[in-house]
């Protein structure tokens, strides 16, 4: 049924739990995993100065990213391809539906909604509106998203200081 998964990632939790669901997907159908990293130039489009050291820095996290689901998918004997590429998040994952024949995508999702929702646009909804094959995505249950909410919350301290 499927021999091609897609699992876009950015190493968040919610990406994390869309790997061991990719995963469990990949045994089962005996399919090749492709991770998928996508850095979002679109954003960043407007600084002047240090843009460059943004997109480097990014890359690096997108090549650890996909290497962990490369390192968990060879782990569990499934075959993987890894990907990093430059564009607009979702645009770019639709690309490599069309190019890499991929037949299932498994995401996660934040859950957000209201305001920052609206602020922030989803991906992944993008991607379920999109796409033209199936999109399985895996919602950060309650504690989950309590986590990540701290891990932000931590960081973005990090960052000011």
């Amino acid at each position: 049924m499927y021999s091609e998964i897609l699992v876009p990632t950015d190493g968040s939790k919610a990406a994390e739990r869309a790997i061991d669901h990719a995963l469990d997907l990949a045994k089962t159908y005996d399919a090749r995993i492709h991770a998928l990293y996508v850095v979002d130039t679109s954003i960043y489009t407007s600084l002047d100065a240090g843009a460059d050291v943004v997109i480097d820095a990014l890359e690096r996290e997108g090549d650890a990213a996909t290497r962990h689901v490369s390192e968990a998918a060879e782990e569990a004997g499934i075959e993987v391809q890894a990907e990093v590429v430059t564009g607009t998040a979702y645009r770019s994952i639709r690309e490599y539906i069309d190019d890499h024949a991929i037949d299932l995508v498994v995401m996660g999702t934040h859950g957000r909604t209201g305001l920052s929702h609206y602020l922030l646009g989803s991906v992944t909804e993008r991607v379920v509106r999109t796409s033209p094959v199936p999109v399985l995505t895996i919602r950060l249950d309650d504690e989950d998203e309590a986590d990540a909410a701290d891990e932000e919350t931590d960081a973005d301290a990090e960052t000011e200081e």
